[in-house]
């Protein structure tokens, strides 16, 4: 299941996309599955 509102990056060519509405399957680029990207970390506020 895909999850709206998340990005989903290509691990061989970088493409990235954004989910706007939730469905089932998956997202596929270079012939592979598309990954769920991590958050980044947010920098320190001292």
């Amino acid at each position: 299941m895909n999850q709206v509102g998340k990005r989903y990056v290509c691990a061989e060519c970088s493409t990235q996309i954004m989910c706007v509405k939730p469905g089932a399957g998956s997202f596929v680029c270079c012939g592979a599955e598309m990954q769920l990207e991590s958050a980044k970390p947010l920098p320190s506020s001292d």
